[in-house]
């Protein structure tokens, strides 16, 4: 059975749009595939966090990951700092990683622009994610496009690693989902949708009540044609709800069309705010049972034991192979 490594920062709340791109498929994914599932809150802090809501943060998308459907008797389910080999193993990968191509990370560009002061931590995250992904013998690592780029460079540290040293890590590949992975802004649907965004009427987060989504998707930025039809480049954000609807609804763009010829953006957009709504009813009343739950508590428990298992026998390895310590 193939391994699948996927990590998600807690630094907010989870939006649709790394619900579609991201954690729907792990609820498929699960079924045939060995998943380490895992909340890179290390992640988090290469930029200035409050320290009760990082916890929240931390607790909130524990809960959502199990809410949407992950099970933790099929999937690994736990916190990057509960284990402890994934700093010490980023920090082997940051000492085979080149400064330049460090510099050249698009992430690392944008977040840095115009700041006079930048965290350490800002340019030499991408070893500590590759990382994550190597301590697992991680054969396939589900990304949107937007960490395309970091997945490359943990693939060139893999081998340069394997060359220098010893054959030990296994080479992901990535794994992009072919339709709805880059969910856009309901404002701007030439930009991915963030929870980041300054306006709010620009993303839908996975607790927003019903009222809130259905104001969102009616005041979504479309066209003045008021023909639903998919055309991306010249009709962006009315193909963009068209996709959302299309994943939720288990539906083809074309069944869409043919639903809507003749009908206006009005009927399509109020359709589409109930699809999102009945989506995520179940993973709302399941998120507020787990929340302030031990249920919670043990499934995190039991996933940093089951991670630490594995990501340990493969720090040894590359303890061994470094030359670190005494051979063990």
């Amino acid at each position: 059975m193939q391994t699948i490594f996927s990590g998600i920062q807690p630094s907010g709340t989870i939006t649709l749009g790394n619900y579609i791109g991201a954690m729907k498929q792990f609820v498929e994914l699960q079924e045939d595939y060995n998943c380490h599932f895992c909340i890179v809150d290390q992640h988090a802090i290469t930029v200035p966090q409050d320290r009760l809501a990082l916890r929240k943060n931390i607790r909130s998308l524990a809960a959502l990951y199990v809410a949407v459907g992950i099970d933790p008797t099929k999937s690994t389910l736990f916190i990057q700092s509960e284990v402890p080999a994934h700093t010490e193993a980023g920090w082997m990968l940051q000492c085979v990683a080149y400064i330049g191509e460090l510099e050249r990370m698009t992430q690392f560009k944008d977040k840095s622009a115009g700041k006079e002061a930048v965290s350490a931590g800002l340019l030499t995250y991408p070893p500590l994610m590759a990382a994550d992904i190597l301590l697992y013998n991680t054969d396939l690592v589900p990304v949107g496009e937007d960490q395309k780029q970091h997945l490359e460079l943990t693939r060139d540290l893999a081998e340069r690693f394997n060359k220098k040293y010893n054959d030990i890590f296994t080479i992901p590949e990535v794994r992009i989902p072919k339709v709805g992975a880059r969910v856009m802004s309901l404002q701007d649907p030439t930009k991915k949708m963030s929870k980041s965004d300054p306006n709010q009427k620009a993303f839908i987060t996975l607790l927003d009540d019903p009222k809130t989504i259905e104001k969102k998707i009616k005041s979504a930025v479309t066209d003045s044609e008021g023909i639903v039809r998919f055309d991306k480049e010249n009709k962006p954000g009315i193909s963009n709800l068209m996709s959302i609807y299309s994943i939720l609804e288990n539906k083809s763009i074309q069944e869409i069309e043919e639903m809507y010829a003749g009908k206006g953006y009005g009927d399509f957009k109020g359709d589409t705010a109930k699809v999102v709504v009945d989506a995520l009813a179940p993973i709302q009343q399941r998120y507020y049972e787990l929340i302030e739950s031990p249920e919670l508590d043990e499934i995190l428990d039991q996933g940093a034991e089951k991670a630490n298992r594995t990501a340990n026998k493969m720090l040894r390895k590359m303890r061994n192979a470094i030359g670190l310590g005494r051979k063990r």
